[in-house]
């Protein structure tokens, strides 16, 4: 129950940092596109470099240690990976939201005004985030410690990307307030997932490959195109760079 405790809380701090790094907005007027983009490219990054370093190498690690063979071991974590692609998939299908690019997804929910829509889309990307810290305090609090860490900083300018979105429909105090409430859905996430691997370890490596399955599928899905969406990608693609190579980092340190 400790364990699932800090995990939680871990989670939550991470999630509030969504909060934190809109902030600024209530001192800046605007957000530039490109900024945006550099944020959400650093997101992307963080994610990329905890799907594999943080997920799916100790995944396989545990796999191994529960079949005793790697070829087995490789066969768990690839279902597991694609079960969590497959997963995000379809609740991005059936769910409905809009993108502040590519417009309406999911299904069609004619009481729910475009804003809100633009929330669940945010809060389905952060659902992953949640379930990577909660599975990764599986493997115990020094591969967790990590993640979260990672995770609440590319919440930050992922936050203050969001909210600046948000301030095209709403005051900018409630864009922040809204971005924060994005975020409030890490925790729970990571509550599920930390409770499963805990109640039955044999599923700490499906848990790790889930998480990590449906994180890249985030990123290649939903992240990469918003921040390609006026061709000038260089800027995001830097910021990618940064992100990645920063999540390696405290992951082979702290982890």
């Amino acid at each position: 129950m400790n364990l699932i405790a800090t995990g939680v809380l871990a989670s939550l701090a991470a999630g509030v940092a969504t909060g934190v790094g809109a902030l600024p907005l209530l001192m800046v007027r605007k957000l530039s596109d490109q900024a945006q983009n550099a944020f959400l490219g650093f997101a992307a990054g963080v994610m990329l470099a905890a799907a594999f370093f943080s997920l799916i190498i100790p995944a396989l690690d545990a796999a191994e240690l529960n079949t005793g063979s790697e070829v087995r071991a490789a066969l768990v974590v690839v279902v597991a990976v694609l079960l969590g692609a497959a997963a995000l998939h379809v609740l991005n299908a059936l769910a409905p939201h809009e993108h502040f690019l590519a417009g309406h997804h999911g299904a069609v929910a004619p009481g729910l005004s475009r804003v809100w829509l633009f929330v669940i889309a945010i809060t389905l990307h952060n659902i992953p985030e949640g379930l990577a810290v909660g599975v990764s305090y599986g493997v115990g609090p020094e591969k967790g410690g990590p993640v979260a860490l990672g995770i609440g900083l590319q919440n930050m300018p992922e936050g203050l990307a969001v909210a600046a979105s948000l301030a095209a429909f709403y005051r900018r105090s409630v864009a922040v307030g809204l971005a924060l409430a994005t975020g409030l859905v890490e925790p729970v996430a990571a509550a599920v997932g930390l409770a499963a691997v805990s109640v039955a370890t044999g599923l700490l490596p499906w848990g790790l490959g889930f998480a990590a399955g449906a994180m890249i599928w985030v990123v290649s899905s939903e992240i990469i195109p918003e921040t390609h969406r006026d061709n000038r990608q260089g800027l995001s693609t830097a910021a990618l760079m940064v992100g990645l190579v920063a999540m390696m980092f405290l992951d082979v340190v702290f982890g």
